[in-house]
């Protein structure tokens, strides 16, 4: 099957595409890499899932939350490639987790959004490298944001 196939099957639902909150692109082509933009926890009603990991939520919970940031980021590709069939491999994953100084497990909460792009491109070209860290605070206080490089098919 192919990607589009991939994300049909597994009967989900996109949020908005956000719209910039700032003075930068979401969303920019250069040669054949496609750059997103930090995304973070759109829900589908355009809401966010707000809150500190280690805190105000637990890190399954902050995991789920980074699958919601990996279908944010899924929606800025579907609105501006028009296809997730357009992309060749996930290139690079940057998650960044709102938690408390004593909170250890950021890669685990960020597999919330790999997981996801593993089961659209597959094992080969939905896992990239990826970085993923703690932060004292992000913006509107949301648990995760996650930026990422695709390789666009030729």
């Amino acid at each position: 099957m192919n990607p589009d196939e991939n994300f049909e099957k597994l009967n989900l639902a996109l949020p908005p595409a956000p719209k910039p909150l700032g003075v930068y692109k979401p969303f920019l082509i250069v040669g054949n890499l496609a750059y997103v933009s930090g995304h973070g926890t759109f829900k589908t009603d355009g809401s966010l899932i707000i809150g500190k990991v280690g805190q105000d939520m637990d890190m399954d919970e902050a995991k789920l939350a980074a699958r919601q940031v990996g279908l944010a980021i899924l929606a800025t590709l579907k609105a501006n490639l028009g296809s997730f069939n357009r992309i060749h491999r996930v290139i690079k994953v940057l998650g960044m987790v709102n938690a408390t100084p004593d909170f250890e497990r950021h890669p685990y909460v960020i597999n919330g959004c790999s997981e996801l792009f593993a089961q659209i491109w597959g094992e080969h070209r939905g896992v990239g490298v990826r970085s993923a860290v703690g932060m004292g605070s992000l913006p509107d206080n949301i648990p995760v944001e996650i930026e990422a490089i695709f390789e666009l098919n030729a």
